[in-house]
């Protein structure tokens, strides 16, 4: 073996992990001889710094008093059996400083040989707490190391070789028993073995370990032109002085593969931990594996993950189940990743094998560094997976569970194909400490997953699934919830049929996302329903929800003595009469609505815009009635749709305008537009849009009547409605229609002074409406035998679809509602182009 290109430096204090793993990386253990009885009988100065004992206090002594669970042992070799069987080998463990209190180290023993066959220990400790800061846990660096492939030899004073390990002779080729007795210059002459044992003298003489990086060139059978570096450390005796040196020998090769898969971890910390986004995990898991690690990588993640829905797999017995995995990350060398039969996003279904059998029932990794096709092996029972691991060139395998307290999230599947190397142990170690911090990361992303995914099917349940225009309006919407880093929010919209063929329209928005805002939204909702239902004023339907926002927010305190927060939300709500084409809007801190006019003319209009519900202000709110043009169209929508962080509201309702102003689209083709001019950046909040045309009810759908105040009202009433009924071809409501009409006109003229109207609507029910005077609505009550009143709202009550009463100006409208006979639907014809045809509305006074 020749060797050139020689460096010899001072070793650095502090072992870091960003350099490459050499020789000064080991110098900077802590290094102590063990004798096979356990004896301490070499000392170094980074063990001192270490513990803080000396060589005095340190050489003579039997181990356990550094190493506690080295007491029950006899041996050193029974320490490190004892070591294997509780926490594998090599592993971590703990030391006594001198001050009492124990460190976390990394534990290494390496055996050596003498001549006559006497053993001795090298004992390696790495302080994992100092390395735990530089951004991998430190237990796994000890691993790392422990597993690296050093070549250790003993030299007395005199430079002789007394002691070696077999893992020596891969650096140098050099046999041991060439080796022992013999200094380096006599088995390798030439300039560096010179330098090499100058450098040992020199740490003889200063004590401080030094090391020497060169390029060796070795047998052929051992490969050619591999950088190497050799570090040298002085072992002390028990008087303190210099007993031999230890060299510490470490291939450069091997090592810089090390660093590099040591790069990957470093890098995984920042990049798992990113996104938010199941999928993107998995696939940013893969993308970093590849080729550092694999050639071809596979993350398969439980089918429930990448949705968040439902609980985990957990570890154990399966039973007769086997999960399905949706396949979340694929990368390899190869174009287009010709390895895996499934896309990503498809549903994989695992093959019943032992490798993944394992994985699942265990939680534990699986290893196999040569797949193997032979009689009797589960790939020889598996003939079409193993026709694709030929066909591919897989000839090495790890499988490594993706888990999180005992739940087992997925799998990822590692494979070599070009890389002729078999994954080793170390190789899944990496793996199992990539696929650890994955695990965490995918572990959050399925947390907020599935509160997303609550938060939006809760949404989404809260909301419409089918808008009941009714003949009123023909409406069309449009809710695209926030980005997946922003959550769901409270936006809410409804089309809610009124009496009188009237509807209200209704947009709001809760301060806030997530499912707490999703919640109040269900409950505003709720309760503009029901406001809704008593055909409150759109003004003071606001103020009855502004009250209802307020009691909300004095229900989440947890003491009375707690100042109720805001819970902030703003709405608009509007009432639509087809009969008049009047609307009549009111709004709580809302943006205003937009009116497109037949002629693509687009007005926001000029309403009061109130404060937003729940700010405790107690300023009225106010309302604005106008007409609706025929084939105009209405947009109501949340700031959302108008608002960005990078543009004004003004320029967002500008660019609504222009998109609505599209007279002959459709209303899903406008919503459509409308959506997608909002700026393509990402978006922080939820936006909704809802797009109402107005219909009307025509002439030849509305009768109505003044009728005198007296006692000829009812008989008079009767006999107009079963003529227009005739007139309808709604003879088969006729009997009914008598007797709700005589029914409420005679308690109209009870009741009230002046005249009364009678209004008869035909649009998809049959509606009889009887205005007076009063104020004081109808209640209905059961009746006693013995009462001589108080049966006919019970009657009403049975013979109609509903009933109920509204406050208008100058008194009040009881109305009552009729399903059609059986067959005459088609006299209650919905149709919206019919709905705006017809004769001059009939206004009759009798």
């Amino acid at each position: 073996m020749t060797m050139t290109m020689t460096k010899t430096r001072t070793s650095p204090s502090v072992m870091t992990l960003g350099k490459q793993l050499s020789a000064s990386d080991v110098s900077d253990t802590a290094i102590a001889l063990l004798d096979q009885h356990g004896t301490v009988v070499g000392w170094t100065r980074a063990a001192e710094q270490l513990v803080q004992y000396s060589a005095r206090a340190a050489v003579g002594r039997f181990a356990a008093f550094l190493l506690p669970s080295f007491g029950a042992a006899s041996t050193t070799s029974a320490f490190v059996d004892q070591c294997r069987a509780q926490n594998g080998w090599p592993g971590t463990t703990g030391v006594r400083h001198r001050d009492g209190h124990m460190l976390d180290v990394s534990l290494r023993m390496s055996m050596l040989r003498g001549r006559d066959g006497e053993a001795r220990w090298l004992l390696s400790l790495v302080d994992t707490g100092a390395l735990s800061g530089e951004g991998m846990n430190g237990a796994v660096w000890g691993r790392l190391l422990s597993r690296a492939p050093i070549g250790v030899v003993i030299r007395d004073q005199q430079l002789r070789c007394v002691f070696t390990n077999d893992a020596m002779e891969r650096h140098d080729g050099i046999s041991p028993d060439r080796r022992l007795g013999r200094r380096f210059t006599d088995v390798l002459p030439g300039d560096n073995a010179a330098v090499l044992e100058a450098m040992m003298r020199q740490v003889f003489q200063s004590g401080a370990p030094l090391v020497h990086e060169y390029r060796k060139w070795l047998p052929e059978s051992l490969g050619r032109n591999r950088p190497a570096a050799v570090s040298c450390h002085c072992l002390l005796g028990a008087d303190g002085r210099p007993l031999g040196v230890c060299v510490i020998s470490v291939d450069g090769a091997e090592s810089r593969q090390t660093r590099e898969r040591l790069a990957v971890l470093s890098q995984a910390s920042a990049r798992l931990g990113s996104t938010l986004d199941v999928m993107q995990a998995g696939q940013e898991l893969a993308d970093l594996a590849v080729p550092l690690l694999a050639d071809y990588v596979a993350v398969d993640l439980e089918e429930s993950v990448p949705f968040g829905e439902g609980p985990p797999v957990r570890i154990g017995p399966l039973g007769d189940r086997f999960p399905v995995f949706r396949r979340a990350g694929l990368a390899s060398i190869r174009q287009g990743v010709p390895e895996s039969p499934w896309v990503r996003g498809e549903p994989v279904q695992v093959p019943d094998i032992e490798p993944a059998v394992d994985v699942l029932r265990t939680g534990r990794s699986h290893l196999e560094p040569v797949l193997d096709a032979a009689p009797g092996t589960w790939l020889e029972r598996s003939p079409a997976l193993a026709e694709r691991v030929r066909r591919h060139g897989v000839h090495s395998l790890m499988v490594v569970p993706i888990r999180t307290r005992r739940a087992l999230l997925g799998m990822v599947f590692f494979m070599r194909t070009e890389d002729p190397v078999p994954f080793q142990d170390v190789d899944l170690l990496l793996a199992e400490e990539l696929v650890g911090r994955a695990a965490l990361s995918l572990d959050n992303a399925r947390r907020y997953a599935r509160e997303h995914t609550a938060a939006l099917a809760l949404q989404r349940n809260l909301l419409p699934h089918r808008l009941a225009g009714g003949t009123a309006v023909e409406a069309a919407s449009r809710y695209l919830p926030a980005d997946v880093d922003h959550g769901v929010g409270g936006d809410w919209f409804d089309v809610i049929p009124l009496s009188g063929a009237r509807v209200a329209l209704v947009v709001g928005d809760v301060v806030g996302h997530g499912v707490h805002a999703a919640a109040i939204m269900g409950r505003l909702r709720a309760a503009v329903g029901t406001l809704a239902d008593m055909d409150l004023p759109p003004d003071e339907l606001l103020a009855c929800l502004d009250d209802t926002v307020h009691r909300l927010a004095e229900e989440d305190v947890d003491s009375p003595s707690q100042a109720p927060a805001s819970a902030g939300a703003t709405c608009l709500y509007a009432v639509y009469d087809p009969a008049t084409r009047r609307c009549t809007m009111a709004r709580a801190g809302h943006p205003p609505p937009a009116i497109v006019d037949p002629h693509g003319q687009v007005t926001f209009v000029d309403l009061p815009a109130g404060n937003p519900l729940g700010t405790g202000m107690g300023d009225p709110f106010e309302a604005v009635e106008l007409e609706l043009p025929e084939g105009s169209l209405l947009a109501l929508y949340t700031d959302g749709l108008i608002e960005t962080p990078d543009h004004d509201i003004e320029e967002g309702m500008r660019r609504l305008g222009t998109a609505l102003a599209q007279p002959g689209r459709s209303l899903d083709d406008l919503c459509d537009i409308a959506t997608e001019t909002r700026p393509g950046q990402e978006v922080s909040d939820d936006a909704t849009l809802l797009l109402v045309r107005p219909r009307s009810l025509g002439p030849a759908r509305v009768a109505s009547w003044t009728l005198p105040g007296d006692e000829s009202a009812a008989r008079r009433a009767r006999n107009l409605a079963a003529l227009q009924l005739a007139e309808w071809g709604l003879e088969g409501l006729e009997d009914s229609t008598r007797l709700i009409v005589s029914e409420l006109v005679t308690n109209a003229v009870r009741h009230s002074d002046g005249p009364i109207g009678l209004r008869l609507l035909r649009h998809q029910v049959l509606t009889c409406e009887v205005f007076d005077t009063g104020v004081c609505s109808p209640r209905l009550r059961r009746a006693r035998t013995t009462d001589e009143h108080g049966r006919g709202l019970f009657l009403v009550a049975q013979m109609s679809r509903r009933w109920g009463a509204r406050s208008v100006a100058g008194g009040k409208v009881v109305w009552v509602e009729m399903d059609p006979p059986a067959g005459a639907t088609d006299a209650l014809d919905t149709s919206p182009r019919v709905a705006l045809q017809g004769t001059p509305t009939s206004v009759r006074s009798a």
